[in-house]
């Protein structure tokens, strides 16, 4: 049975889920969701998916939501990415750090500057994430000089995790040639076999609406 993740291109939250699978190597399809459509927002969607969110994967009767869950039961599957004995506590502690401390901020900083109309972006929240996203890719650039993964020798779901809005290309704070750790960590991981790109692994992109904005 192939693994449905229901997701969209510009979600970096999506991303992390689809690229967990992707590079666990499972039979897997990504279902686009149209977020900026209002699909979210549906009483239908809530039906099956109370928390309104994406991504959401669905694989018989397993219906799995936020990606830190999704990445752990992709792991759990394929025996990939959890980290070996007590590194999975390592591995875990980065998630956490990741949706907390980073996604969030990025996430929401590039909605607010990129997906809003110019007239609604509200400039004093943007200056005041900006200036927290710096505090944590400056941990991130830190914590990685010197060594090729997060956590031990290998790709992890903190990899994965971390990694999820720093490929994207609209503006958000983050410049990769500002931190030549995470740089060059980004290129290691679209080195791994089965890498790809968000909008090239999921349905959905900018291009699709007019001058990349919701109406």
């Amino acid at each position: 049975m192939t693994i449905q993740l229901h997701c969209f291109g510009e979600s970096g939250n999506s991303y992390k889920a689809a690229l967990a699978l992707q590079l666990a190597g499972l039979e897997w399809a990504p279902v686009f969701v149209d977020f900026f459509g209002g699909q979210t927002r549906t009483a239908e969607w809530r039906d099956g998916a109370p928390m309104g969110e994406a991504p959401l994967l669905v694989h018989g009767d397993v219906r799995l939501s936020q990606s830190g869950a999704i990445q752990q039961w992709v792991s759990d599957r394929s025996g990939l990415h959890a980290g070996h004995g007590d590194e999975k506590y390592e591995v875990l502690r980065w998630v956490l750090w990741d949706n907390h401390k980073l996604s969030s901020v990025a996430g929401m900083t590039r909605f607010l500057m990129n997906f809003l109309p110019e007239a609604k972006r509200p400039q004093p929240v943007i200056d005041f994430n900006l200036g927290r996203l710096r505090a944590a890719y400056g941990t991130l650039d830190a914590h990685l000089t010197g060594r090729d993964w997060i956590v031990g020798d290998g790709i992890t779901n903190a990899d994965i995790s971390c990694s999820g809005y720093l490929y994207y290309p609209e503006p958000f704070g983050f410049d990769r040639a500002e931190w030549p750790a995470i740089d060059a960590w980004l290129d290691r991981i679209a080195a791994r076999p089965g890498w790809k790109h968000p909008y090239d692994l999921m349905p959905g992109n900018p291009s699709d609406r007019q001058d990349g904005v919701p109406t």
